[in-house]
C-alpha cells in the first residue's frame, strides 16, 4: 500500500521523473484546451453541433481535473493544508460549480493552474560560460517566465471581465472573449486607444482595477532584468 502510495506521489507532486513530467503537461494542456474551448464557446455564431461538442469536451476535462484533483489531496502530506492552499482552493474552483451552480462559469480561473508549470524550471541549469546578457536571462529566468504567465493570465481574466459587464450593452464591441482581448491589452498596458471602452458602472469599475494592475505590470520586467543584470555582474567580478 505505501509503495503504491509513494509511487502516486512521485508522478502526482513531483517532477523529477518522466512519468511525473508526463503527467504535469498533460494536465496543463488540458488546461489550455479547455481554456480555448471556453472563449470559443463565447463566439456569437458557433453552430449548435460545435458547441455540443464543447460541452462534451467540458465534462471530459472537468471529469479528469476532478480525479487529478482527488489524487493530489490523497497524496498530499497534510490533507487540510492543501485543500486551504492557494493551489488547492484553485484546482477546487476550477471544478466545483460544474457539480454545485452550473449558471456560475469558472473556467477561466484555470488559467492560474497553468503557474505549476514553473516547477518544471527547477530543472533548468545555468550556464557560467556565457555573456553577461545570457547570464542575466538565466538568473531571471523563473521571475520572468511567472510574470508572462501572470500576464497571461491577467489579460485572459480582464478579457473575460470585461465580456460579463459590457456583452449586454455592446454586442457589437464586446462580442466574445476573443474580441475582448483588444481591450485588454490596451488596457492592461495603459496605452488606451479608446476605440472601445466600457460604459456600465461595472465595467467601468472593473476598468479602474485593471489600469491599476497595469501600472505595475509595465515596470516589472524591467526591475527584475536590472536586477539580474547587477548580480550577473558581481558573478563575474
Amino acid at each position: 500500500m505505501d509503495g503504491h502510495m509513494e509511487f502516486l506521489r512521485n508522478i502526482v507532486d513531483s517532477n523529477d521523473s518522466r512519468p511525473s513530467k508526463v503527467f504535469d503537461l498533460t494536465i496543463q494542456a488540458l488546461i489550455v484546451i479547455s481554456l480555448i474551448a471556453f472563449a470559443v464557446d463565447t463566439l456569437p455564431d458557433v453552430s449548435p453541433t460545435v458547441r455540443q461538442c464543447l460541452r462534451y469536451l467540458e465534462v471530459i476535462t472537468v471529469a479528469i481535473f476532478t480525479v487529478e484533483y482527488m489524487l493530489r489531496i490523497l497524496v498530499a502530506p497534510d490533507r487540510i493544508r492543501f485543500i486551504f492552499s492557494f493551489y488547492g482552493i484553485v484546482d477546487l474552483m476550477a471544478i466545483a460549480p460544474f457539480y454545485l451552480v452550473p449558471g456560475l462559469d469558472l473556467r477561466s480561473a484555470r488559467v492560474f493552474r497553468m503557474l505549476r508549470l514553473i516547477r518544471i524550471l527547477k530543472l533548468a541549469r545555468y550556464s557560467v560560460a556565457l555573456r553577461r546578457m545570457h547570464r542575466a536571462l538565466l538568473i531571471a529566468k523563473e521571475e520572468l517566465v511567472l510574470f508572462f504567465l501572470v500576464t497571461i493570465s491577467l489579460l485572459y481574466f480582464a478579457a473575460v471581465g470585461i465580456y460579463s459587464f459590457e456583452n449586454d450593452a455592446q454586442p457589437e464591441a464586446f462580442q466574445s472573449v476573443f474580441h475582448s482581448l483588444w481591450w485588454a491589452v490596451t488596457t492592461l498596458t495603459t496605452v488606451g486607444y479608446g476605440d472601445i471602452y466600457p460604459v456600465t458602472v461595472g465595467g467601468r469599475i472593473f476598468t479602474f482595477m485593471i489600469l491599476l494592475i497595469g501600472l505595475g505590470v509595465v515596470s516589472v520586467p524591467a526591475g527584475i532584468f536590472a536586477s539580474a543584470l547587477s548580480r550577473a555582474r558581481k558573478i563575474e567580478d
